[in-house]
C-alpha cells in the first residue's frame, strides 16, 4: 500500500470535520448572533450592528461582573493549588490499598451532580447550617455566608479540586522517591528538596491543572447561580439571564464571546509565564 502526501490529511479529515461541526460552527453562529439588532418589540432582526458590543464595553456594570468572575476564578485556582499539590504529593507516597482508596475518595465528588453538591453546600453554609451552628457553639454568633463570594469560592474549590490533584499526581509518578532520599543523604534540607526536586517535577501538573480549574471556574453556572443568588452575579449567570429571561440573545452571545476571549487571554498569559519559568528552571 503506497502512502501519498495527502494521506495524513485524509486520515485527519474526519476529526477536522467533527471539530469544525462541533466547535467552529457554533462559535461562528454565536459571533454572527452577537452583531445582530435586537429590540424588545421585534426581537432579533437580521440587521447587523455592534450595539450589543458597545453596550457591553461601555457599561461599568458588565465590567464589574467580569472583574468579579476573574478574581473568583483566580482565587479558586490558587486555593486548589495550595490544597491539591500537597494532597497529590501525599497520595503519590501512599502504598496499596490506601492509595486506591484515597484516590477514590478524591474522585468521588465527580460522581455526584454539581447541582446536588451546590444544594448540599447551601445547607451547610445556610443560616441554620452546620457552620453557623459551630460558630454559635464557639460564641462567635451566626455569620451570613450564603449568597456571598465565600460560599461560591468554597463550593467551587470543592468541585474543582480533583481537576488539580490528578494532573499533579500524574506528574509525581515520574519522580523516583529515591532521588529525594539521595538529596537528603547529601545534607539537603527538606525545603531544598521540595524547591529543587519536587517543585520542578510538579510544575507541568500545576500548569495544566491551573488552566483547567480557572477555565471551569470562570464559566461555572450552577454553583454561582445557586450559592451566589441574584445579588452575586457572575458572567455565566448573566449570560443565562440574557438568553432566557431578557431574551436579548445578541447581548448574551456578546457576553459569551467576551468570556471566551478573556479566558483565552488569561490562560495564554498564565501558560507563557509558568512555562517560561519552568523551562528556565530545568534549563530547557
Amino acid at each position: 500500500m503506497t502512502t501519498t502526501r495527502a494521506t495524513p490529511y485524509l486520515l485527519g479529515a474526519p476529526a477536522a470535520a467533527l471539530f469544525a461541526l462541533m466547535v467552529l460552527l457554533p462559535l461562528a453562529l454565536t459571533a454572527l448572533l452577537s452583531v445582530q439588532q435586537f429590540s424588545y418589540e421585534r426581537g432579533v432582526t437580521g440587521e447587523l450592528t455592534l450595539a450589543a458590543w458597545a453596550h457591553l464595553l461601555g457599561d461599568a456594570y458588565y465590567l464589574e461582573i467580569f472583574w468579579r468572575t476573574a478574581w473568583v476564578a483566580g482565587l479558586v485556582t490558587l486555593l486548589c493549588m495550595l490544597i491539591g499539590a500537597p494532597e497529590a504529593y501525599i497520595l503519590s507516597r501512599m502504598r496499596s490499598p490506601w492509595r486506591s482508596l484515597f484516590l477514590l475518595v478524591i474522585l468521588a465528588p465527580l460522581l455526584v451532580s454539581v447541582v446536588v453538591r451546590a444544594f448540599g453546600w447551601s445547607l451547610v453554609l445556610g443560616p441554620n447550617g452546620f457552620v453557623n451552628q459551630a460558630f454559635e457553639a464557639l460564641g462567635i454568633g451566626r455569620q451570613r455566608m450564603l449568597y456571598t463570594p465565600i460560599a461560591v469560592i468554597v463550593a467551587l474549590v470543592h468541585v474543582m479540586l480533583p481537576f488539580m490533584v490528578i494532573p499533579v499526581w500524574t506528574s509525581l509518578q515520574k519522580l523516583d522517591p529515591m532521588v529525594e532520599n539521595a538529596a537528603l543523604s547529601l545534607q539537603a534540607g527538606p525545603f531544598t528538596v521540595l524547591r529543587r526536586i519536587v517543585l520542578p517535577q510538579i510544575t507541568p501538573g500545576l500548569l495544566s491543572g491551573g488552566l483547567i480549574v480557572f477555565a471551569l471556574s470562570a464559566s461555572a453556572l450552577a454553583i454561582p447561580g445557586l450559592l451566589g443568588g441574584r445579588r452575586l452575579k457572575m458572567v455565566a449567570t448573566l449570560i443565562y439571564d440574557e438568553y432566557l429571561h431578557e431574551l436579548n440573545w445578541p447581548l448574551g452571545a456578546a457576553l459569551a464571546l467576551a468570556l471566551l476571549i478573556v479566558n483565552l487571554a488569561v490562560m495564554l498569559a498564565y501558560h507563557g509565564v509558568l512555562e517560561g519559568r519552568y523551562r528556565k528552571r530545568v534549563g530547557g
